[in-house]
């Protein structure tokens, strides 16, 4: 079953079930993919679909410290439960040691000496990580370790 079909059917069952946070995540995680088909004229494999579901993730947890800072505890909530239910849809994501570990082989691979060749790192890094972890995560840690 392809993560488009997958997505399709999970919703129909939060439909069923009367899940509405449920729903209206998958509702808007099909809505982003089918926008980017629609404006690119491509039908997305599951590593496009990955992507699109990564990105959503990372609005919702870019956002999350306006919404802490505001005091609506209940927003807070609801986005939390979004970035879980979309968590359910990527790659088991990579933990600090596993991206610290590969982060380190990228700086050794590349020769970076100094925090001025992030760009190379990043390039290298990004493309093995993909879905898996957050580039912010991937620039914290080159930064700890070049300085």
């Amino acid at each position: 079953m392809s993560l488009k079909e997958r997505l399709l059917e999970d919703m129909k069952i939060a439909m069923r079930d009367r899940d509405v946070i449920r729903k209206n995540t998958i509702q808007m995680a099909r809505s982003a993919v089918l926008q980017v088909e629609k404006d690119s004229k491509v039908t997305l494999d599951d590593d496009g679909i990955i992507e699109i579901l990564a990105k959503e993730v990372k609005k919702r947890r870019d956002s999350l410290p306006d919404f802490e800072k505001s005091g609506r505890q209940d927003l807070v909530d609801n986005l939390k439960s979004e970035i879980d239910v979309l968590l359910q849809y990527l790659p088991q994501q990579l933990s600090d040691e596993e991206l610290e570990a590969i982060v380190k082989q990228a700086i050794q691979d590349t020769g970076a000496t100094s925090a001025r060749d992030m760009g190379k790192i990043m390039q290298a890094v990004m493309p093995s990580i993909k879905g898996r972890a957050d580039g912010k995560m991937v620039n914290q840690i080159v930064k700890k370790i070049l300085g």
